[in-house]
């Protein structure tokens, strides 16, 4: 198998999972919060990252870029903190399809921010992702929830950890990365938790390990995909989590996404692909 071949496999694994993990931090929000579901999340990534790195530990703690660091931290503490409030009380499919604007946001972000340059055809884009959310959102519509904005959020804060990452790139190690942005959910968290703890069932339990493990292992597979293969190449596939989102979510919820988020979906789909596809021939 060639390596391109592999890092699409594994791509397409690292949705899988992380949707997976998305649907099993719903049921942990129904169950015993959302600060709780949080904390774990950060929590178990930290023990498991720290465990795995642990034989050159000194290394991987050594950062060039501390204040960016804080800042990705930040970024994707506010983006986790947003998308599991938004999908304790909406549908996993709707909040998937508001997440997925987060590719033209970030190319929106890397031209404002990075100086990269803009041409008519990132704008439309831009402008079509942004139409497709409305259309899944649909503010001032009889099925608004204000809860919709919340993934809208989660996709804002979620551009701007990938924009600083792109920054730092290759001038930092991903592990170094993966640990400082769940050492400082996890610290964060800590804080905030025992305002808000709920007593602990064998089934809440397993839920809580199995949402470390599963949060540790995508964020594996993804860098893994990415040392292998072009981020132009992968950033496509990263669509396929539409239709893992509407698997879990009628698998385990019986909710099935309406016409109006379907279609909405697929309009914030077709101008992220129109955009990965003119860049593809720009370069």
């Amino acid at each position: 198998m060639t390596q391109t071949k592999l890092s699409v496999l594994l791509m397409i694994g690292a949705m899988f999972v992380f949707t997976l993990m998305d649907a099993v931090a719903k049921v942990l929000t129904q169950e015993i919060g959302v600060w709780p579901t949080l904390w774990i999340r950060y929590l178990g990534q930290a023990v498991l990252v720290f465990l795995i790195v642990l034989p050159r530990f000194g290394k991987i703690v050594k950062t060039s870029f501390p204040l960016l660091q804080l800042a990705r931290s930040v970024f994707l503490m506010c983006a986790t903190m947003c998308f599991f409030w938004g999908i304790s009380n909406i549908g996993l499919a709707e909040a998937t399809a508001i997440m997925d604007i987060s590719p033209v946001l970030i190319t929106l972000g890397a031209v404002l921010f990075l100086g990269e340059r803009i041409g008519i055809r990132r704008v439309i884009g831009i402008i079509g992702a942004l139409i497709g959310a409305m259309i899944v959102i649909r503010p001032g519509s009889d099925v608004f929830s204000v809860y919709a904005l919340f993934p809208l959020g989660a996709a804002i804060c979620y551009s701007g950890y990938n924009i600083i990452t792109r920054f730092v790139g290759a001038r930092e190690d991903p592990w170094t990365s993966l640990f400082y942005t769940a050492l400082f959910g996890a610290t964060v968290f800590s804080t905030i938790v025992p305002f808000h703890w709920q007593p602990l069932s064998v089934f809440t339990i397993t839920l809580m390990a199995a949402l470390s493990v599963m949060a540790t292992l995508a964020q594996w597979l993804l860098i893994k995909a990415l040392s292998l293969g072009e981020a132009s190449l992968l950033a496509p596939i990263g669509y396929i989590a539409l239709i893992f989102a509407t698997l879990w979510g009628f698998l385990l919820f019986d909710d099935l996404p309406d016409q109006w988020t379907v279609i909405g979906a697929l309009v914030i789909v077709a101008s992220g692909v129109y955009v990965w596809s003119r860049e593809r021939k720009a370069g």
